[in-house]
């Protein structure tokens, strides 16, 4: 009875730990990737359509130089993304991939994703 005891107390710790290891790791992959968006998509931001600027005063992005500038960003951080450059938005998609040490899920690696989008007008915000 005791050692069935131990058993389930031994486990359950496992459980626990690997939750606060591998739970701390997924949080951390995902502000990674919320730091890694918001930055692209800022970095891309900065690339205005100069020519439009100047003839008819509207601050548009260069579609070909806001990508990339964003996906530039993205190499020299080391992770791939997706760019979509609309108007006055950028917005770019980063996808990281967290291996689990401790719990038991299907492929031993969880995925978390985040979507950051830049406007160089905050009128145009909705």
């Amino acid at each position: 009875m005791v050692a069935a005891f131990a058993a389930v107390v031994a486990v359950s710790l496992v459980m626990v730990a690997g939750m606060v290891l591998d739970g701390g790791r997924v949080v951390a992959a995902q502000a990674t990737a919320r730091d890694l968006a918001s930055a692209a998509a800022r970095a891309g931001a900065q690339e205005l359509d100069l020519e439009r600027v100047r003839g008819d005063g509207v601050p548009l992005l260069d579609p070909g130089r806001a990508e990339a500038a964003a996906l530039a960003f993205l190499d020299a951080s080391g992770v791939a993304g997706t760019v979509a450059v609309e108007g006055a938005a950028i917005t770019v998609v980063v996808t990281l991939r967290q291996p689990m040490a401790i719990l038991p899920v299907a492929d031993r690696e969880v995925r978390v994703s985040h979507t950051a989008t830049a406007l160089d007008r905050p009128e145009v915000r909705s």
